[in-house]
């Protein structure tokens, strides 16, 4: 079933300023001014000048006397709008082929076609609120069966992320503020001068004299956010994004005839690209229906492609996913993420050399929403800091691992606490308790001491670690390690842990 994610972004003015001028300290209150004639109002606040009382349609002046230090910047509607339709473009190459602008204020897409996102809702949502986060946007997340729901659900959290269970729409927005139906503000105020505060409320008021007296909009509205009438998101398009599409008299719906025009589709597309010098990375297929519904496949590659075979075997193996309904009368081929690709000579007519390529079958997992990565070596001491993963295709990394001291086949997401008898501050340990087993020790090898990354972090000026490697009584091999050198607490607290397990 299809589900809608909505994201808000209630600090877009804010978080563009700061993004614009880095230079503006993080505990620096700042509010946008709006004007109309000679008046000046508040029309968005960050969260530093909210904690001290300033909000949206305050008057200027009186934010600027309830705080001093508030700083004060001109209201940029065009260029909100422009720093919204970018990051819309972005969320389009990064989670879904179905993204489109969502008001002044936030995002709205279609889940289908985002198989990358796997792991469930819960997982995908805080994925992308923290994605947001580390471009230093503020979101609110909300899934939910429609458009209007998660749209109502993302401005009525406080939190970051919400979902809405399927078939769940009226329970979740029931007691929600009429204000979040995407009504005209007349109409709202109308309807609050009669009484109106809830959406339950108005759900359950007689559809008749509500649309004698204020037309089709309420009902249309009510209806779109309880499921009863479809609302299709209009794809973002961008005037740089490289398209191809066919329309058909007579709707179509057999699979070999889809087959077929997107095949057609595809060489469409790759004939544009040779004409760019491009090489496509991530591509869409739009479907759109009689009905006016619209599903959607992605289908990404490792490295740039021109292949028209290899496209066509990537859309093929999904378009049984495609459900055609009473027939398709459109569809629309998009080259989402495209990069710079010379024509290369693949074989020397004299010498056939023998090379590996693995990229089709890393295509192949990763359009079945598998995550494909190779680990690389970082210039670190620190074990869990010491490796990076980067992608299945990249460039070789010539950083080798040192290795003067040997390293655990295995090694923990995170160290694990455990019980040791020792003798400090050198010796190993005589008997370990880890995961509930007492391990008596027969053989050790250590210490070898790795001290904190000081010019990285402070507060590891004096952290000390002591590994040893060490084998129980049953052969197994552990690496385990004393935090701090055995004297000077300082170093660290002296509890042990095990960090990895050799083969």
């Amino acid at each position: 079933m299809t589900r809608v994610v909505s994201i808000y972004l209630p600090d877009l003015p804010t978080d563009r300023i700061r993004r614009a001028d880095p230079a503006i300290p993080s505990e620096q209150a700042i509010a946008v001014i709006a004007k109309s004639g000679s008046k000046r109002w508040v029309s968005a606040a960050d969260v530093a000048a909210r904690k001290a009382g300033v909000h949206v349609g305050m008057p200027a002046a009186k934010a600027q006397a309830l705080f001093r230090g508030l700083m004060l910047v001109d209201a940029q509607p065009a260029a909100d709008a422009l720093a919204l339709e970018r990051i819309t473009l972005w969320a389009l190459t990064k989670y879904s082929p179905i993204v489109a602008v969502d008001g002044i204020d936030g995002i709205v897409m279609d889940t289908e076609g985002a198989d990358h996102l796997q792991g469930g809702e819960l997982p995908m949502v805080t994925m992308i609120a923290n994605q947001f986060l580390a471009k230093k946007l503020t979101a609110r997340v909300a899934v939910a069966d429609t458009w209007g729901a998660a749209h109502a659900c993302a401005r009525a959290i406080s939190r970051e992320t919400v979902i809405v269970p399927v078939g769940q729409t009226v329970r979740a927005v029931e007691n929600l503020p009429i204000s979040l139906l995407r009504l005209p503000p007349k109409i709202i105020g109308d309807l609050r001068t009669l009484g109106f505060q809830r959406i339950g409320e108005l759900a359950n008021t007689a559809r008749a004299p509500l649309t004698l007296r204020f037309g089709p909009e309420i009902g249309r509205r009510l209806d779109q956010m309880f499921g009863r009438a479809a609302e299709p998101i209009d794809p973002i398009r961008s005037p740089e994004l490289i398209e191809v599409m066919r329309a058909f008299a007579e709707p179509i719906g057999a699979a070999e005839t889809i087959n077929k025009y997107v095949g057609r589709l595809i060489i469409r597309l790759i004939e544009e690209l040779q004409k760019s010098g491009l090489g496509v990375r991530r591509a869409d297929l739009i479907v759109e229906k009689v009905d006016g519904t619209r599903q959607a496949i992605r289908a990404g590659t490792v490295k740039p492609v021109r292949d028209v075979a290899w496209l066509t075997k990537l859309f093929r193996d999904r378009t049984e996913k495609i459900e055609p309904g009473f027939g398709i009368e459109k569809l629309t081929l998009v080259a989402v993420v495209v990069e710079p690709l010379e024509e290369r000579q693949k074989a020397s007519s004299l010498v056939e050399e023998d090379v590996t390529d693995v990229t089709p079958l890393i295509d192949i997992y990763g359009n079945r929403g598998q995550r494909v990565y190779r680990m690389a070596p970082v210039a670190s001491d620190v074990p869990e800091r010491s490796v990076q993963r980067i992608a299945a295709a990249a460039e070789p990394i010539t950083v080798a691992w040192v290795g003067h001291w040997r390293r655990p086949v295995r090694l923990l997401p995170r160290p694990e606490l455990i019980t040791a008898i020792a003798l400090m501050p050198d010796h190993p340990p005589a008997s370990i308790t880890w995961r509930g087993k007492r391990r008596k020790v027969i053989r050790a090898d250590g210490p070898e001491r790795i001290f904190g990354e000081w010019w990285q972090r402070d507060a590891e000026m004096d952290a000390v670690r002591d590994y040893f490697v060490i084998e129980d009584e049953t052969g197994e091999r552990l690496w385990v390690f004393r935090a701090g050198d055995g004297v000077d607490p300082e170093t660290g607290d002296h509890r042990w842990f095990c960090h990895g397990i050799f083969a």
